[in-house]
């Protein structure tokens, strides 16, 4: 009797209902208990990089985004959407990110308030401090955060006067596009200083940058360098083969040795550059290095050395030519400074075996507070014609991060937007088309014919 009853079709029906209901509930439990997603779209379209994720992970406190949207907008539409499903990504790793809407043609007087000028507009919060955007991708949106999470205003300042390197210049040896741009987007405040008009090397200055000075400098500006130095401040010295320019007493101060020559590379034939550029793949272990796996490239650098002293901690940050050397008959030294290469053959006679140190950290403590200098035997490698070369405005901003004591934000920087249109030409689009309207439909209808064909013969 409880066979059959087991056996009733209606009861063996309820059953399986009863089963895959169990089954349903119990999947969406997990699904809510244990979240997990996977992106499969192309290129990860849906998820956030890495970086913008290691951001996330380094900001403790909740971040509040208000944005200042109609209900409508006439050239996106709605709007609202578009930004509540961006953020979204951002949330799924930060739950405590707030995001809220305000209408500016409802709320007009807290819209003015807020310096609100676009539709759209976003006043984004950490941390006591601020920042508006008026454009929305996952670059600008991660370089805000970057901004936000420094401490406090920083002040990046460089040697100017001298034909150096300018953080803001457009030339191809200038430092200003992509490097200084990136600083000031990061959120550093880039300055000039002349030191001819200059009384001091000011207090705010929270790094000093010098990149190669083509004449030489007053003893007078030499020496607000070295008190500037004695009291404790930050340095960012590039420099590039060929004369200090007046900067002797600095490297003396510095316990540098400077010895002549540029390093010869072969390992760059293989990445079809010239034997001249110095290739940086693996690097020492510090804090500016933390985590950094890209390659840099550094045109025709120069070897650094140092004494040790018990005043200076010196740290190898980047070391190259393990299978080069340094050439000192690389340079034929002409007047005024200026050099040509003559060759990359080994001169067991005057050249030096590698590998060689190009770029060093000095710490020491000053005046009650850790002093921090890096120095780097080549200024190009952050030039506007080479930075685009591997990971060069990675390490340069890394550097400048640590000089400034933010070492915390010591990371991979955001990437531009990745490219999510796709373009087909007239003849794709007319294939694709024909093919959903007339091919499918087609299709479809031949194989509903084969098969009334098949049953009406059998």
């Amino acid at each position: 009797m409880v066979r059959k009853t087991f056996t009733h079709p209606a009861l063996r029906n309820l059953l399986f209902v009863l089963l895959v209901s169990g089954i349903a509930l119990g999947l969406g439990y997990l699904a809510v208990k244990y979240p997990l997603q996977h992106d499969v779209t192309h290129n990860a379209g849906n998820s956030l990089e890495p970086v913008s994720v290691e951001v996330l992970d380094r900001l403790d406190g909740p971040v509040s985004v208000m944005v200042y949207a109609t209900e409508q907008d006439a050239s996106l539409g709605d709007i609202r959407k578009i930004i509540r499903n961006f953020m979204s990504l951002y949330q799924r790793y930060k739950p405590d990110i707030r995001l809220a809407f305000v209408d500016p043609e409802k709320d007009a007087e807290k819209t003015r308030a807020a310096g609100v000028q676009l539709n759209g507009e976003m006043v984004v919060e950490y941390a006591g401090r601020s920042e508006h955007l008026t454009r929305l991708n996952e670059q600008i949106f991660t370089s805000a955060l970057l901004r936000l999470a420094h401490s406090r205003e920083q002040t990046v300042m460089y040697l100017d006067g001298h034909g150096e390197r300018k953080l803001d210049g457009i030339a191809n040896h200038d430092l200003g596009n992509p490097f200084g741009a990136k600083l000031a987007q990061n959120g550093f405040r880039l300055n000039s200083l002349n030191l001819a008009l200059a009384q001091e090397v000011p207090n705010n200055a929270s790094v000093l940058v010098i990149a190669q000075p083509q004449i030489d400098l007053m003893p007078g500006e030499v020496d607000k360098l070295l008190r500037y130095i004695e009291r404790g401040g930050n340095l960012l010295w590039l420099i590039d083969a060929g004369p200090l320019r007046g900067l002797e007493r600095l490297a003396e101060k510095l316990e540098l040795l400077l010895p002549p020559g540029i390093v010869i590379d072969p390992s760059a034939a293989g990445m079809r550059a010239p034997a001249t550029w110095s290739l940086g793949a693996s690097y020492p272990p510090h804090e500016v290095t933390r985590n950094f796996g890209l390659i840099t490239a550094f045109p025709e650098a120069r070897p650094l050395a140092w004494n040790e002293t018990p005043e200076w901690e010196h740290h190898v940050l980047v070391e190259v030519a393990a299978r080069g050397w340094v050439s000192r008959s690389a340079l034929d030294d002409k007047p005024g400074g200026e050099s040509r290469l003559t060759g990359h053959t080994f001169d067991k006679r005057r050249d030096i075996p590698g590998p060689a140190v190009i770029a060093l950290a000095l710490q020491r403590n000053a005046n009650d507070r850790e002093q921090r200098i890096v120095v780097v035997g080549n200024g190009a490698f952050l030039a506007n014609s080479f930075a685009g070369n591997g990971g060069n405005v990675d390490l340069g901003v890394n550097m400048v991060n640590w000089l400034a004591g933010e070492e915390h934000l010591i990371t991979l920087q955001p990437r531009a937007a990745k490219d999510s249109s796709l373009e087909l030409g007239k003849t794709r689009l007319a294939v694709i088309g024909i093919g959903f309207l007339v091919g499918l439909p087609l299709l479809l209808a031949l194989v509903g014919g084969a098969m009334w064909w098949k049953r009406r013969r059998a």
